[in-house]
Protein backbone atom coordinates (compact mmCIF):
# COMPACT_ATOMS: atom_id res chain seq x y z
CA UNK A 1 0.00 0.00 0.00
CA UNK A 2 1.44 3.52 -0.96
CA UNK A 3 1.41 6.58 1.13
CA UNK A 4 0.09 8.33 -1.81
CA UNK A 5 -2.76 5.74 -1.53
CA UNK A 6 -3.50 6.40 2.06
CA UNK A 7 -3.03 10.02 1.81
CA UNK A 8 -5.99 9.81 -0.83
CA UNK A 9 -8.26 8.19 1.28
CA UNK A 10 -7.67 10.08 4.41
CA UNK A 11 -8.45 13.37 2.55
CA UNK A 12 -11.45 11.49 1.39
CA UNK A 13 -12.07 10.50 5.16
CA UNK A 14 -11.74 14.30 5.85
CA UNK A 15 -14.20 15.34 3.18
CA UNK A 16 -16.76 13.18 3.89
CA UNK A 17 -16.26 14.53 7.91
CA UNK A 18 -16.95 18.11 5.97
CA UNK A 19 -20.47 17.13 3.93
CA UNK A 20 -21.97 14.63 6.43
CA UNK A 21 -21.05 16.38 9.46
CA UNK A 22 -20.40 20.40 8.63
CA UNK A 23 -23.29 20.53 6.00
CA UNK A 24 -20.22 21.95 3.50
CA UNK A 25 -20.74 21.42 -0.18
CA UNK A 26 -17.76 19.29 -2.09
CA UNK A 27 -16.86 22.27 -4.44
CA UNK A 28 -16.64 24.56 -1.06
CA UNK A 29 -14.33 22.42 0.40
CA UNK A 30 -11.79 22.23 -2.45
CA UNK A 31 -12.19 25.57 -3.30
CA UNK A 32 -10.92 25.79 0.60
CA UNK A 33 -7.95 23.57 -0.35
CA UNK A 34 -8.98 20.72 0.92
CA UNK A 35 -6.67 18.39 -1.08
CA UNK A 36 -4.22 21.11 -2.24
CA UNK A 37 -1.55 19.15 -0.77
CA UNK A 38 -2.29 15.99 -3.19
CA UNK A 39 -0.32 15.28 -6.59
CA UNK A 40 -3.33 15.52 -9.42
CA UNK A 41 -3.87 11.56 -9.42
CA UNK A 42 -4.27 11.47 -5.77
CA UNK A 43 -6.33 14.22 -5.80
CA UNK A 44 -8.49 13.01 -8.03
CA UNK A 45 -8.68 9.74 -6.38
CA UNK A 46 -9.73 11.45 -3.28
CA UNK A 47 -12.52 12.67 -4.95
CA UNK A 48 -13.87 9.39 -6.77
CA UNK A 49 -13.81 7.90 -3.09
CA UNK A 50 -15.64 10.71 -2.02
CA UNK A 51 -18.48 10.51 -4.87
CA UNK A 52 -18.65 6.58 -4.65
CA UNK A 53 -19.34 6.46 -0.81
CA UNK A 54 -21.54 9.28 -1.12
CA UNK A 55 -23.32 7.51 -3.67
CA UNK A 56 -23.34 3.75 -2.11
CA UNK A 57 -24.26 5.62 1.66
CA UNK A 58 -27.18 3.84 2.24
CA UNK A 59 -25.84 0.75 1.36
CA UNK A 60 -22.90 0.59 3.24
CA UNK A 61 -24.80 1.83 6.40
CA UNK A 62 -27.54 -0.93 6.15
CA UNK A 63 -23.95 -3.41 6.00
CA UNK A 64 -22.34 -1.80 8.42
CA UNK A 65 -24.62 -1.57 11.06
CA UNK A 66 -25.25 -5.93 11.07
CA UNK A 67 -21.81 -5.51 13.04
CA UNK A 68 -22.03 -2.51 15.49
CA UNK A 69 -23.51 -2.29 18.67
CA UNK A 70 -23.93 1.41 18.52
CA UNK A 71 -22.60 3.95 15.66
CA UNK A 72 -18.80 5.16 16.13
CA UNK A 73 -17.91 8.98 15.96
CA UNK A 74 -18.08 10.47 12.47
CA UNK A 75 -14.47 10.21 11.41
CA UNK A 76 -14.39 6.60 12.30
CA UNK A 77 -17.84 6.00 10.57
CA UNK A 78 -16.49 7.84 7.52
CA UNK A 79 -13.43 5.17 7.44
CA UNK A 80 -15.91 2.37 7.69
CA UNK A 81 -17.83 3.34 5.10
CA UNK A 82 -15.41 4.37 2.57
CA UNK A 83 -14.22 1.12 3.07
CA UNK A 84 -16.89 -0.81 3.00
CA UNK A 85 -17.84 0.88 -0.37
CA UNK A 86 -14.24 0.06 -1.26
CA UNK A 87 -14.71 -3.89 -0.74
CA UNK A 88 -18.04 -3.95 -2.09
CA UNK A 89 -16.32 -2.72 -5.64
CA UNK A 90 -13.89 -5.35 -6.10
CA UNK A 91 -10.89 -3.48 -4.04
CA UNK A 92 -8.95 -6.06 -2.73
CA UNK A 93 -9.34 -6.38 1.03
CA UNK A 94 -6.33 -6.55 3.05
CA UNK A 95 -5.43 -3.23 0.69
CA UNK A 96 -8.44 -1.72 2.04
CA UNK A 97 -8.39 -3.05 5.36
CA UNK A 98 -5.00 -1.97 6.49
CA UNK A 99 -5.18 1.04 4.77
CA UNK A 100 -8.81 2.30 7.16
CA UNK A 101 -6.53 0.86 9.99
CA UNK A 102 -3.59 2.55 9.81
CA UNK A 103 -5.43 5.93 9.38
CA UNK A 104 -7.42 5.29 12.14
CA UNK A 105 -4.86 3.96 14.37
CA UNK A 106 -2.55 7.28 13.32
CA UNK A 107 -5.46 9.71 15.01
CA UNK A 108 -4.81 10.84 18.33
CA UNK A 109 -8.23 11.03 19.04
CA UNK A 110 -9.74 7.74 17.71
CA UNK A 111 -6.77 5.54 17.39
CA UNK A 112 -7.69 2.97 20.16
CA UNK A 113 -11.03 1.90 17.88
CA UNK A 114 -8.55 0.66 15.29
CA UNK A 115 -9.37 -2.77 16.33
CA UNK A 116 -13.31 -2.35 15.69
CA UNK A 117 -12.60 -0.79 12.26
CA UNK A 118 -10.44 -4.29 11.70
CA UNK A 119 -13.15 -6.48 12.87
CA UNK A 120 -16.10 -4.94 11.01
CA UNK A 121 -14.09 -4.50 7.67
CA UNK A 122 -12.91 -8.32 7.67
CA UNK A 123 -16.38 -8.81 8.45
CA UNK A 124 -18.06 -6.30 5.81
CA UNK A 125 -15.26 -8.32 2.98
CA UNK A 126 -16.25 -11.47 3.54
CA UNK A 127 -20.12 -10.76 2.69
CA UNK A 128 -20.59 -7.10 1.51
CA UNK A 129 -19.47 -8.18 -2.14
CA UNK A 130 -22.15 -10.65 -2.60
CA UNK A 131 -25.00 -8.72 -0.41
CA UNK A 132 -24.00 -5.22 -1.93
CA UNK A 133 -25.88 -5.99 -5.58
CA UNK A 134 -28.37 -7.33 -4.18
CA UNK A 135 -29.80 -4.29 -2.00
CA UNK A 136 -32.23 -1.74 -3.27
CA UNK A 137 -30.56 1.56 -5.32
CA UNK A 138 -29.87 3.92 -2.43
CA UNK A 139 -32.85 6.23 -2.04
CA UNK A 140 -32.82 9.97 -1.34
CA UNK A 141 -32.95 11.98 2.13
CA UNK A 142 -36.78 12.21 3.08
CA UNK A 143 -36.92 16.47 2.84
CA UNK A 144 -36.10 15.85 -0.86
CA UNK A 145 -37.60 12.35 -1.56
CA UNK A 146 -40.77 13.55 -0.12
CA UNK A 147 -41.42 17.30 -2.11
CA UNK A 148 -40.30 15.11 -5.47
CA UNK A 149 -42.83 12.26 -5.02
CA UNK A 150 -45.67 14.29 -4.43
CA UNK A 151 -44.11 16.43 -8.00
CA UNK A 152 -43.55 13.50 -10.15
CA UNK A 153 -44.67 10.02 -8.34
CA UNK A 154 -42.78 7.35 -6.63
CA UNK A 155 -41.74 5.45 -9.83
CA UNK A 156 -40.42 8.33 -11.30
CA UNK A 157 -38.27 9.02 -8.32
CA UNK A 158 -37.23 5.73 -7.87
CA UNK A 159 -35.98 6.07 -11.60
CA UNK A 160 -34.43 9.15 -10.65
CA UNK A 161 -32.49 7.55 -7.73
CA UNK A 162 -31.09 4.77 -9.90
CA UNK A 163 -29.64 7.68 -12.71
CA UNK A 164 -28.65 9.23 -9.15
CA UNK A 165 -26.62 6.11 -8.59
CA UNK A 166 -25.07 4.76 -11.37
CA UNK A 167 -23.73 9.06 -11.63
CA UNK A 168 -23.06 10.71 -15.59
CA UNK A 169 -20.78 10.25 -17.89
CA UNK A 170 -19.01 13.16 -19.54
CA UNK A 171 -20.86 15.44 -22.13
CA UNK A 172 -19.02 17.79 -24.56
CA UNK A 173 -20.43 20.05 -26.58
CA UNK A 174 -18.29 20.81 -29.61
CA UNK A 175 -17.83 24.63 -31.23
CA UNK A 176 -19.28 24.92 -34.93
CA UNK A 177 -16.83 22.93 -37.23
CA UNK A 178 -14.84 21.29 -34.67
CA UNK A 179 -14.54 17.59 -34.17
CA UNK A 180 -15.02 16.32 -30.59
CA UNK A 181 -13.02 12.62 -28.62
CA UNK A 182 -14.84 9.71 -29.52
CA UNK A 183 -18.29 9.46 -28.22
CA UNK A 184 -21.90 8.81 -28.94
CA UNK A 185 -24.05 11.53 -30.58
CA UNK A 186 -26.94 12.37 -28.20
CA UNK A 187 -30.30 13.20 -30.00
CA UNK A 188 -29.50 16.93 -29.15
CA UNK A 189 -26.41 16.82 -30.51
CA UNK A 190 -23.92 16.29 -27.49
CA UNK A 191 -21.53 13.89 -27.71
CA UNK A 192 -21.05 12.00 -24.47
CA UNK A 193 -17.79 10.41 -23.36
CA UNK A 194 -18.22 7.09 -21.57
CA UNK A 195 -14.96 6.11 -18.67
CA UNK A 196 -13.13 9.52 -20.19
CA UNK A 197 -10.55 10.16 -17.85
CA UNK A 198 -8.93 12.95 -17.07
CA UNK A 199 -10.70 15.47 -19.11
CA UNK A 200 -8.00 17.94 -20.02
CA UNK A 201 -5.82 14.68 -21.59
CA UNK A 202 -8.75 14.60 -24.27
CA UNK A 203 -7.87 14.95 -28.06
CA UNK A 204 -9.52 18.64 -28.83
CA UNK A 205 -9.21 20.36 -25.21
CA UNK A 206 -6.13 22.16 -25.52
CA UNK A 207 -6.95 23.45 -29.24
CA UNK A 208 -10.51 24.80 -27.89
CA UNK A 209 -12.88 22.09 -29.75
CA UNK A 210 -15.31 21.17 -27.16
CA UNK A 211 -16.01 22.11 -23.32
CA UNK A 212 -17.60 20.08 -20.96
CA UNK A 213 -21.85 20.34 -20.74
CA UNK A 214 -24.13 17.99 -19.60
CA UNK A 215 -26.65 17.80 -22.39
CA UNK A 216 -29.92 19.28 -20.34
CA UNK A 217 -27.15 22.41 -19.78
CA UNK A 218 -26.90 22.68 -23.72
CA UNK A 219 -30.32 23.06 -24.47
CA UNK A 220 -31.39 26.35 -22.99
CA UNK A 221 -29.31 28.22 -25.22
CA UNK A 222 -30.89 25.49 -28.18
CA UNK A 223 -34.10 27.28 -27.15
CA UNK A 224 -33.45 30.79 -27.14
CA UNK A 225 -31.57 29.95 -30.77
CA UNK A 226 -29.11 32.96 -30.75
CA UNK A 227 -28.31 34.92 -33.89
CA UNK A 228 -25.62 36.57 -35.14
CA UNK A 229 -25.16 40.03 -34.57
CA UNK A 230 -27.29 40.14 -31.77
CA UNK A 231 -26.91 41.67 -28.33
CA UNK A 232 -27.48 38.35 -25.86
CA UNK A 233 -27.31 38.78 -22.27
CA UNK A 234 -26.21 35.84 -20.10
CA UNK A 235 -27.07 36.37 -16.44
CA UNK A 236 -25.71 34.26 -13.77
CA UNK A 237 -23.28 33.06 -16.22
CA UNK A 238 -20.75 31.30 -14.15
CA UNK A 239 -18.72 28.28 -15.25
CA UNK A 240 -20.07 29.72 -18.72
CA UNK A 241 -21.17 26.90 -20.64
CA UNK A 242 -23.67 28.65 -22.32
CA UNK A 243 -21.62 31.34 -22.74
CA UNK A 244 -19.43 29.83 -24.83
CA UNK A 245 -22.71 28.22 -26.88
CA UNK A 246 -24.14 32.18 -27.46
CA UNK A 247 -20.59 33.55 -28.56
CA UNK A 248 -19.90 30.05 -31.02
CA UNK A 249 -23.20 30.98 -32.43
CA UNK A 250 -21.46 34.96 -33.31
CA UNK A 251 -24.38 36.55 -30.68
CA UNK A 252 -22.85 40.07 -28.98
CA UNK A 253 -22.53 38.58 -26.01
CA UNK A 254 -22.20 40.70 -22.09
CA UNK A 255 -21.72 37.35 -19.37
CA UNK A 256 -23.02 38.48 -15.81
CA UNK A 257 -22.03 36.53 -12.69
CA UNK A 258 -21.79 38.21 -9.25
CA UNK A 259 -18.79 35.75 -8.35
CA UNK A 260 -15.51 37.12 -10.07
CA UNK A 261 -14.15 33.91 -8.51
CA UNK A 262 -16.79 31.70 -10.72
CA UNK A 263 -15.70 34.56 -13.69
CA UNK A 264 -12.40 33.04 -13.75
CA UNK A 265 -13.78 29.30 -15.43
CA UNK A 266 -15.69 31.82 -17.65
CA UNK A 267 -12.24 34.05 -19.24
CA UNK A 268 -9.86 30.53 -19.02
CA UNK A 269 -12.78 28.75 -21.35
CA UNK A 270 -12.93 32.22 -23.69
CA UNK A 271 -9.53 32.23 -23.82
CA UNK A 272 -8.94 27.84 -24.61
CA UNK A 273 -11.76 28.18 -27.36
CA UNK A 274 -10.98 32.01 -29.32
CA UNK A 275 -14.79 32.89 -27.98
CA UNK A 276 -15.30 36.56 -27.61
CA UNK A 277 -17.95 37.83 -24.84
CA UNK A 278 -17.79 40.93 -22.01
CA UNK A 279 -17.71 39.30 -18.62
CA UNK A 280 -18.77 41.59 -15.91
CA UNK A 281 -18.39 40.63 -12.14
CA UNK A 282 -21.69 42.42 -10.80
CA UNK A 283 -25.53 41.10 -8.86
CA UNK A 284 -27.72 40.32 -11.48
CA UNK A 285 -30.77 42.47 -9.79
CA UNK A 286 -28.08 45.62 -10.19
CA UNK A 287 -27.10 45.28 -13.86
CA UNK A 288 -28.92 47.44 -16.50
CA UNK A 289 -29.12 47.32 -20.55
CA UNK A 290 -31.01 46.88 -23.05
CA UNK A 291 -30.71 43.23 -24.57
CA UNK A 292 -31.99 41.58 -27.39
CA UNK A 293 -32.24 38.19 -26.41
CA UNK A 294 -31.62 37.54 -22.22
CA UNK A 295 -30.95 34.00 -20.76
CA UNK A 296 -31.68 33.36 -17.19
CA UNK A 297 -30.06 30.79 -15.52
CA UNK A 298 -31.10 31.21 -11.98
CA UNK A 299 -29.83 30.33 -8.76
CA UNK A 300 -31.62 27.21 -7.55
CA UNK A 301 -31.65 24.23 -5.16
CA UNK A 302 -29.38 22.49 -8.09
CA UNK A 303 -31.40 19.63 -7.21
CA UNK A 304 -31.19 18.34 -10.73
CA UNK A 305 -27.48 17.63 -10.64
CA UNK A 306 -27.50 15.17 -7.82
CA UNK A 307 -26.26 12.68 -10.56
CA UNK A 308 -22.73 14.58 -10.00
CA UNK A 309 -23.00 16.01 -7.15
CA UNK A 310 -23.96 13.45 -4.59
CA UNK A 311 -22.74 15.81 -2.06
CA UNK A 312 -25.66 18.20 -2.52
CA UNK A 313 -28.38 15.92 -0.64
CA UNK A 314 -26.08 15.14 2.41
CA UNK A 315 -25.00 18.77 2.77
CA UNK A 316 -28.18 20.55 2.06
CA UNK A 317 -31.79 20.12 4.13
CA UNK A 318 -34.24 22.25 1.92
CA UNK A 319 -34.37 25.16 4.37
CA UNK A 320 -33.36 27.69 1.86
CA UNK A 321 -36.08 26.63 -0.96
CA UNK A 322 -38.22 29.89 0.22
CA UNK A 323 -35.41 32.47 -0.24
CA UNK A 324 -34.26 30.61 -3.59
CA UNK A 325 -37.89 30.72 -5.02
CA UNK A 326 -37.90 34.45 -4.23
CA UNK A 327 -34.68 35.28 -5.46
CA UNK A 328 -36.02 33.64 -8.67
CA UNK A 329 -39.05 35.59 -9.00
CA UNK A 330 -36.62 39.16 -8.50
CA UNK A 331 -34.09 37.91 -11.12
CA UNK A 332 -37.16 37.36 -13.78
CA UNK A 333 -38.55 40.25 -13.03
CA UNK A 334 -35.45 42.26 -13.15
CA UNK A 335 -34.29 40.63 -16.26
CA UNK A 336 -37.43 41.48 -18.34
CA UNK A 337 -37.08 45.11 -17.68
CA UNK A 338 -33.82 44.82 -19.20
CA UNK A 339 -35.20 43.07 -22.44
CA UNK A 340 -35.71 44.97 -25.45
CA UNK A 341 -40.04 45.41 -26.99
CA UNK A 342 -40.19 42.15 -29.85
CA UNK A 343 -37.20 40.00 -27.74
CA UNK A 344 -37.05 36.71 -26.02
CA UNK A 345 -36.27 35.03 -22.57
CA UNK A 346 -35.53 31.84 -21.54
CA UNK A 347 -35.66 31.06 -17.65
CA UNK A 348 -34.08 27.85 -16.64
CA UNK A 349 -32.99 26.00 -13.57
CA UNK A 350 -31.04 23.11 -12.67
CA UNK A 351 -34.13 22.55 -10.39
CA UNK A 352 -36.38 19.12 -9.99
CA UNK A 353 -38.91 21.39 -7.66
CA UNK A 354 -41.79 22.54 -10.17
CA UNK A 355 -41.56 25.67 -7.13
CA UNK A 356 -38.22 26.94 -9.42
CA UNK A 357 -40.10 26.09 -12.99
CA UNK A 358 -43.07 25.44 -13.94
CA UNK A 359 -44.68 27.74 -10.91
CA UNK A 360 -42.45 30.96 -11.55
CA UNK A 361 -43.53 30.74 -15.10
CA UNK A 362 -47.19 30.21 -14.15
CA UNK A 363 -47.04 33.36 -11.88
CA UNK A 364 -44.48 35.57 -14.02
CA UNK A 365 -47.11 35.08 -17.42
CA UNK A 366 -49.79 36.66 -14.74
CA UNK A 367 -47.82 39.30 -13.62
CA UNK A 368 -46.49 40.78 -16.95
CA UNK A 369 -49.61 41.55 -19.64
CA UNK A 370 -46.62 41.57 -22.59
CA UNK A 371 -45.57 38.08 -21.50
CA UNK A 372 -46.21 35.47 -23.80
CA UNK A 373 -44.92 31.68 -23.24
CA UNK A 374 -43.37 30.95 -26.85
CA UNK A 375 -44.04 26.84 -27.13
CA UNK A 376 -42.86 26.81 -30.67
CA UNK A 377 -38.99 27.64 -29.08
CA UNK A 378 -38.80 24.07 -27.66
CA UNK A 379 -39.43 22.48 -31.10
CA UNK A 380 -35.26 21.73 -30.77
CA UNK A 381 -34.10 18.83 -32.58
CA UNK A 382 -33.57 15.09 -30.27
CA UNK A 383 -36.16 17.29 -27.55
CA UNK A 384 -39.46 14.47 -27.03
CA UNK A 385 -42.67 16.27 -26.96
CA UNK A 386 -43.47 14.42 -24.10
CA UNK A 387 -40.86 16.82 -21.96
CA UNK A 388 -43.43 20.08 -22.54
CA UNK A 389 -45.02 20.66 -19.49
CA UNK A 390 -49.24 22.22 -19.49
CA UNK A 391 -48.02 26.12 -19.07
CA UNK A 392 -45.16 25.87 -22.40
CA UNK A 393 -41.86 24.50 -20.37
CA UNK A 394 -39.67 21.71 -20.69
CA UNK A 395 -39.29 19.75 -18.00
CA UNK A 396 -36.03 17.30 -18.29
CA UNK A 397 -35.45 14.78 -15.45
CA UNK A 398 -32.51 12.37 -14.22
CA UNK A 399 -34.99 9.36 -15.33
CA UNK A 400 -35.70 10.20 -18.94
CA UNK A 401 -32.78 8.89 -21.28
CA UNK A 402 -32.48 5.65 -19.77
CA UNK A 403 -31.39 4.55 -22.27
CA UNK A 404 -28.69 6.63 -23.53
CA UNK A 405 -27.35 6.93 -19.34
CA UNK A 406 -29.51 10.09 -18.15
CA UNK A 407 -29.42 13.81 -18.13
CA UNK A 408 -29.52 16.33 -15.37
CA UNK A 409 -32.58 17.76 -14.54
CA UNK A 410 -33.70 21.19 -15.31
CA UNK A 411 -36.86 22.97 -16.52
CA UNK A 412 -36.87 25.61 -19.23
CA UNK A 413 -39.06 28.05 -20.79
CA UNK A 414 -39.08 30.65 -23.57
CA UNK A 415 -40.94 34.44 -22.88
CA UNK A 416 -41.69 36.47 -25.82
CA UNK A 417 -42.13 40.20 -25.04
CA UNK A 418 -44.67 42.05 -26.87
CA UNK A 419 -43.35 44.44 -29.66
Amino acid sequence: MSDSATAARRSAIYLLDQILGEGRLLPECLAAGALDRLGPEDRARAQRLTVETLRGLERADRLLDNHLRQTPALTVHNALRLGAVELCNGEAAHGVVNAMVEIIGRSRKHGRLKGLVNAVLRKVAAEGPDAWPRMRVPRLPAWLRDPLVAAWGDQAVVGMEQAHFFGAPLDLTLKPGCAGPAGDILPTGSVRVQGAGQVSALPGYTAGDWWVQDAAAALPVQVLAPKPGESVLDLCAAPGGKTLQLAAAGADVTAVDISETRLAKVRENLGRTGLQARVVASDALEFGGSYDAILLDAPCSATGTIRRHPDLPFAKDGSEFGALIELQSQMLAHAWTLLRPGGRLVYCTCSLLPDEGEVQIEEAVQQHPDMQVDRAALNVAGVDKGWITSEGGLRLRPDFWAEHGGLDGFYIACLNKSA
